[in-house]
C-alpha cells in the first residue's frame, strides 16, 4: 500500500495535566483495569499513536508493562526523554509490526487516532497482529450520531465542526455502528461502548472495548 507520510512534526510538549482530551481519562483507565486479567505488572499494554507518551507513562504507573508506538520522530524523542518507565518505538501502522510486538500484548489502546487516518482499517489490522488471542482492544474517537449532526446543522455550526483549516485534523468520522463494523472486519467481537464529554447524544468522544477472537 502506498501512503502519504505527514511532513509536519509537532513539539509534543503537552503534559497529561493539559491533555486536550482529559475528559477521556477516567473512563479509559476504568476500561483498561476492567479489561486486564492480571492486575499487576505482568499485564502488557501497547499504546498505538502514543504521541509524546504522557498518557503512556500514566498507564505504566498503574503497574502495567507499557510500550508506545508513534510515527512522529519528535513524538518518540519527547516520550523517551520524559517517560523512562515505558518502552517507545518509532513505527507506522502501515508497516508490519516489529517481530517483538507480534501477539505480545494483553491490551492495546489507541486514543483519538483513527479519525486522522486515510486507511483506518489498517489500525484494526495492526492491533489484531499485536494482540494475544482473546486480547482486548480499546479505541477512542470523536462521537458522531444522527442527533448530534442534526443539531450541528440546525445551529449553523457544521462548518466550524468539520473545518478544513485544521492541518492534521480529522478526516474520518465514526458513529457507533460504523466503528463496530470496521472492527468486526478484523475479527473483533464482544463490544462495549462508553461515552465522554458534554451531554448525552452530544458527546465529544466514544470509547469502545472489544475482544479479539482467534
Amino acid at each position: 500500500m502506498t501512503t502519504t507520510i505527514n511532513n509536519y512534526e509537532y513539539s509534543y510538549e503537552t503534559s497529561l495535566e493539559h491533555h486536550h482530551h482529559k475528559y477521556l481519562l477516567l473512563p479509559l483507565f476504568q476500561m483498561i483495569d476492567n479489561a486486564s486479567t492480571l492486575m499487576n505488572a505482568e499485564t502488557k499494554v501497547l499504546d498505538i499513536g502514543c504521541g509524546n507518551g504522557s498518557l503512556t507513562k500514566e498507564i505504566a504507573k498503574k503497574g502495567y508493562q507499557v510500550t508506545g508506538i508513534e510515527e512522529s520522530e519528535s513524538g518518540v524523542r519527547q516520550a523517551q526523554k520524559t517517560s523512562s518507565n515505558c518502552n517507545f518505538i518509532q513505527g507506522s501502522i502501515y508497516e508490519e509490526p516489529p517481530e517483538s510486538l507480534d501477539q505480545a500484548f494483553d491490551i492495546i489502546i489507541s486514543t483519538e487516532v483513527i479519525e486522522h487516518l486515510y486507511y483506518p482499517k489498517e489500525l484494526a489490522k495492526y492491533a489484531r497482529k499485536c494482540l494475544k488471542p482473546n486480547g482486548k482492544f480499546i479505541i477512542t474517537t470523536p462521537y458522531h450520531g444522527y442527533i448530534k449532526n442534526l443539531i450541528l446543522a440546525l445551529s449553523g455550526k457544521m462548518d466550524g465542526h468539520f473545518t478544513t483549516l485544521w492541518d492534521g485534523g480529522h478526516i474520518k468520522f465514526f458513529s457507533v455502528p460504523t466503528l463496530k463494523n470496521l472492527l468486526e472486519l478484523e475479527n473483533f467481537t464482544e463490544f462495549e461502548f462508553k461515552f465522554a464529554g458534554r451531554y448525552p447524544y452530544l458527546w465529544k468522544s466514544m470509547l469502545c472495548v472489544c475482544q479479539l477472537q482467534k
